[in-house]
Order: structure tokens, then sequence, then C-alpha cells
């Protein structure tokens, strides 16, 4: 298996050369040459392999698709070292559960920082540490947060072996809880940047140091941001396991994802399922008010917004205008065309803010070839869906998994069954969850008191310049 960039760069790397990398020499994104095909009698065979050995042996098999420079053994020792019930908290790892006929929710929420990003960060950890262990390198992470990627990357990594964190996160613009569990980890190889900007800027800033490549390879620096092919290809493994759960639970004869989505990274995941030949019916991205996405799925274009415009919500994790992963959907809508794509990201945005594919015939079957649909929601939506689910089924859900139900129920037909992604527990969004059921959410012992505990974070300005000489003084 060999892979390529979005914007049409010749060389074709193997996955381990790709896996401490992040971006592509030539500023794309890493996708595999082709997608492994999985036909109905191989699915039902991983089916088996679910139910009958668990996740980690499933996401063993999915893995061993796309990896083929990991002695298959080793493979296979870092997913049952990765996927357990104590990391995760239930032997099924991400279950479902349902709330309605037809309408379930899988929770990926049970891992170390209470966040979706876990079940692929914590793979990543593992993998990262194996290869630097082999090779007998070191790898500085710079990352980029919205409010969950940083945690999550922060617990994935904390006392590896050979590597450092370094994240960077907007100022004020994650909850106090987020901003706990990140800042309050004083570990010697993790470093936190609150930045003076939202998190595009963050991103801008992660893009900028990975395209300037004599001070990435001088620095040895590596990403955990979704543009990191291995995080992506980990999420995939969810879909298959979820699919197997809601196929067993419902009567329904069609079954459909609604995916709460800011930088396109877990829905593309959904995609990736899709190519292979996981049979989902519609991928639903929903968004917040920051919906640059939604009107793409619905206009054709694809207009970024500034910081400026990019709005602060509830659900924080979201507010972003620039989807990084984004690429990756519209390099395979383009045939694979890495010349247009390069030319539609790193020309037409650059130039006029936007680009237009409004007239293009492959946006015209974007539905019928590749299952997507959108829709977004907005704060009030937010604490009405949170408030419904209490009074209809007890349950409390997050602002960001509110978003998906939201959309999802707009989406929905009568033949079909949808699978909401639970994206955080709620304790990490309380405020939002106060406001609309005047109650406080419950929260895991292991974190009672956290908002208190000692932080360590530098305030720093969103310049590319500064964040490299702070890069410079602590890579020792």
């Amino acid at each position: 298996m060999k892979y390529l960039s979005t914007r049409g760069l010749p060389q074709k790397r193997s996955f381990c050369d790709i896996l401490l990398e992040g971006l592509a020499p030539d500023g794309g994104l890493y996708l595999p040459e082709s997608y492994p095909q999985i036909n109905a009698q191989e699915l039902k065979r991983l089916e088996g392999v679910f139910f009958q050995e668990g996740y980690a042996a499933l996401a063993f098999n999915i893995l061993s698709l796309f990896i083929d420079d990991i002695p298959s053994q080793d493979l296979k020792n870092l997913c049952e070292k990765t996927y357990t019930q104590k990391t995760f908290g239930t032997q099924e790892i991400a279950p479902v559960r349902a709330l309605d006929d037809g309408l379930f929710i899988q929770a990926l929420s049970n891992g170390p920082t209470l966040a979706f990003k876990d079940m692929a960060m914590q793979l990543l950890g593992n993998l990262f540490e194996y290869e630097l262990n082999r090779k007998g390198q070191e790898l500085n992470i710079l990352g980029a947060t919205s409010g969950d990627t940083g945690s999550a990357a922060e617990y994935a990594m904390r006392g590896k072996k050979g590597i450092r964190v370094f994240m960077t996160s907007p100022h004020g613009r994650m909850s106090p809880f987020q901003q706990a569990q990140m800042f309050s980890l004083l570990d010697d190889n993790i470093f936190n940047i609150a930045i003076e900007g939202v998190f595009d800027d963050c991103q801008d800033i992660v893009k900028a140091v990975s395209n300037d490549l004599p001070f990435k390879k001088q620095l040895k620096i590596g990403t955990v941001n979704s543009i990191n092919w291995a995080r992506l290809l980990a999420q995939v493994v969810y879909y298959f396991a979820g699919y197997f759960q809601a196929r067993k639970m419902s009567q329904k004869s069609r079954i459909s994802f609604a995916v709460p989505s800011g930088n396109f990274g877990n829905v593309c995941a959904a995609h990736v399922a899709r190519m292979m030949g996981l049979p989902l019916h519609q991928l639903v991205v929903a968004t917040n008010e920051n919906n640059v996405l939604d009107e793409f799925f619905k206009t054709g274009v694809y207009r970024v917004r500034s910081s400026t415009d990019t709005h602060e919500t509830s659900s924080p994790s979201m507010d972003i205008s620039k989807a990084s992963n984004f690429e990756r959907f519209i390099f395979d809508l383009l045939d694979r065309d890495g010349a247009l794509t390069n030319k539609l990201f790193s020309t037409d945005i650059d130039a006029q803010g936007y680009f237009d594919l409004s007239a293009d015939p492959r946006f015209k079957s974007i539905r019928e070839k590749f299952g997507f649909t959108s829709g977004s929601s907005t704060h009030q939506n937010r604490l009405d869906t949170i408030k419904d689910v209490y009074q209809k089924y007890q349950e409390i859900i997050d602002p960001h998994t509110a978003d998906g139900l939201k959309v999802a129920k707009e989406c929905t037909h009568q033949d079909e069954a949808i699978v909401v992604l639970e994206t955080a527990l709620p304790i990490k969004f309380a405020s939002t969850i106060t406001q609309a059921l005047g109650i406080e959410p419950s929260r895991p012992q292991a974190f009672e008191g956290i908002e208190a505990l000692p932080k360590r974070v530098v305030l720093m300005p969103a310049n590319v310049q500064k964040i490299k000489d702070f890069l410079l003084e602590n890579v020792k």
C-alpha cells in the first residue's frame, strides 16, 4: 500500500514514511493510492470478528488493509495495547445505544479525556512510540486544537519516550473544563501555547511550520491533527463497529451516520469507510453557526471565513471556518485530480477566499455518489435538543452531539436507521447543559476539582516566527 498527496506530488510513500510527517512536502494531505475494497462476504467476516473477538481485533483487521510495513504481530499487539476496557471503560470500546426506534447514539467519549479524539489518539501515541523506537529517533509534535484534540494528544503522548508535544489553542475560546484538562498537565514533554486568535489561526500556524521543510526536518516536527493520515485511519474503525451494532439492533433497511463536524476529519473517516464498501446510506454533516461545510454541500461554494467572521458558539470544538480534511474529499470528488485540487486550495482560496464547484457535474452527483447531506444548528437549537432528549429519554447529551441529533432528525427517512456520534461527555460543556436543564452534569471522579489545579500555559500572538522561536528554545 502506497500513499499519495492530494496536490499531485509524484513521489509515493509507505505508511511508516508518512506516519511521523503530517502534511506532504507539497502542502497536500496523504491518501492511499486506492481504497481497499470489502465485499459482502468480507463484511460478514469482519462483523463476526467484532462480535466474537472484540474491537481491538476489528481494528487490527481494518488497519492491516492499509499498513504493510509494520509486522503483523506487532500491529496486532499495538491494537490490543490500545483498545482495552481499562482505557475506554467498556468492553465494546465504542458502544451503540438506542434512543428510539431507528435512532441510535454511538458513545465515542469513554476514553481518558472524555471525547472522541481519544479513539484515534491513543493508537497514534502507541504507533509513534513504536516507530520512533524502531528508528532510534525523536519527534516534536506541533498541534492545534479547538478543544478536544489537544487534551487527547497530550494524554496519549505524556511520558512517551522521545516525544514532545507543543499544542496551540485559541485563547479563551475553550470551555473551562477543556482548558483545565490541557493546562493542568505539568509533564516535562508537554507545552501548551494559547494563541491570541481563533482555532483557524492555530491551524494556519501548524500548516505554515509544516510547509517550512528545512525547519520541519531540523526540528523533526510531526503532527497529531487529523491532517495526519494515521489518526484519520484509526477513526475509520468505529464506523464499522457502529454499523455492525446498529444493524443488529435495528429492523430498518438502511443505516446512516450523523457526524458533528468542524474540521471534516471525523466525517472524512466515514467517507473512507463508505468508499471501502461499508454500505452507509447517508453521511450527514452537522455544523454549528460556522456553517462553511453546510454551505458547500448545499451550494457548491466553499468559502472560508476570517478570524473575525468565525463565531464563538456553545459547541466550541466546531468553531472552525477552514476545514483541513475537506481537501481529501474534494480530491476524491474531482476524480483524484491533484493539479485541480492544488489550484483550488493553494490558489483560489488564497486569491479570492473561496472556490465554486456548483457548475461541475461531479458536484451535482455528490449526494448520489458519496452519500453526503448536511445541515446546521444554532445555540437555541442546541438548548432545545438537549432539553428534548432529557425529557424524552432521561439522557444528557453534550452540545456537539445535540448539533448532530438536530440535523439527523431533519435528514432521516422512514426506512432508515441513523447513528449519531456522541463526541464528548456533557461535563466538558457544563455551562450550556446548566442553561438548558438547570442542572450540572455529573463528572467522573478522576476529574473532580480539575479546574482548580495548577496550570502551565504560555500566551502568544498568532505569529509563525514567534512559535518557531519558542520551539527552538524548548527543543533540547
